[in-house]
């Protein structure tokens, strides 16, 4: 049977993990944002599944070939993953392999679901390969700023739309004293509404994982691309390493990855089916 770990037991599953692999599955099983864990075995487990924080996915991890564990999946999607999804709005269920080996075994274990597939591209940044002039045209309207307490608390009531950034955050941390401790992130502004958000979305020492989100009706003008590099900069100046995350089918954002500096480390693909 399928069973949860508590909080204060996700440290059983560092042996589990992919040490080359996601930043997002060691941030959960290190405790430095929210997630669920379910494993095989309570007291020592050999196959789990990770569920990420902020509904962006599932993490396969561990030994693949363990076929109690593959056996028992599908009845624990339909029986406690489906009834929890559906209470925060969850239509898809989307799952990854930590290593490649599972790409096989989760094709065979959901082959009577229609599973689509998508390709992802992961890269990262060392300091010796930031690109130090690099610059993205920016318009006189668009202001950046960095993401500190001042801002994001608002008391000025500057920011018409800080729920934007409220939920943004809330989205990746328990709360905004743990993002402010261990994140960092940057915002553009437009008129006193935040319109583009980029910022920490998961972290494992010293590297962190980019979040960035951009509203409609202001994209296109190269807002994405300036509060990435400001993010970047500030890692660089930090000894920090970003982590970007992005599909493949996204040219511009490969685009902006590799301008920046960035180098594609590893690729992995994505699952994905339709809670019935």
């Amino acid at each position: 049977m399928i069973s949860e770990l508590q909080k204060c037991e996700f440290y059983k599953c560092r042996g589990l993990l992919n040490e080359h692999g996601h930043i997002e599955a060691k941030a959960i099983v290190e405790g430095v944002n929210p997630g669920r864990i379910f494993v095989d075995n309570m007291d020592s487990p050999t196959s789990g599944l990770i569920w990420l924080g902020n509904n962006d996915g599932f993490f396969f991890i561990g030994n693949e070939r363990n076929e109690y564990f593959n056996a028992d999946l599908n009845h624990f999607i339909d029986t406690v993953v489906l009834p929890e999804a559906r209470k925060v709005g969850l239509t898809w269920f989307e799952g990854i392999g930590n290593h490649a080996l599972w790409d096989e075994t989760i094709k065979g274990v959901f082959k009577h679901r229609h599973v689509d597939s998508w390709d992802q591209r992961v890269y990262t940044l060392q300091r010796k390969d930031f690109k130090h002039n690099v610059e993205f045209t920016l318009g006189e309207e668009y202001n950046i700023f960095k993401i500190n307490d001042t801002l994001f608390n608002n008391t000025a009531s500057s920011i018409k739309n800080i729920a934007f950034l409220h939920s943004k955050v809330s989205a990746f941390w328990s709360s905004p004293e743990t993002f402010f401790h261990k994140g960092l992130g940057y915002c553009a502004v437009y008129n006193d509404e935040i319109v583009c958000i980029c910022l920490s979305g998961f972290v494992v020492n010293q590297v962190h994982c980019i979040d960035i989100e951009t509203l409609e009706g202001h994209q296109g003008k190269k807002l994405a691309q300036n509060v990435a590099l400001a993010f970047v900069e500030k890692c660089m100046a930090n000894n920090l390493a970003p982590y970007w995350d992005c599909m493949e089918s996204n040219k511009p954002s490969m685009a902006v990855a590799e301008k920046i500096g960035l180098r594609n480390v590893f690729n992995y693909k994505g699952y994905a089916f339709k809670f019935e």
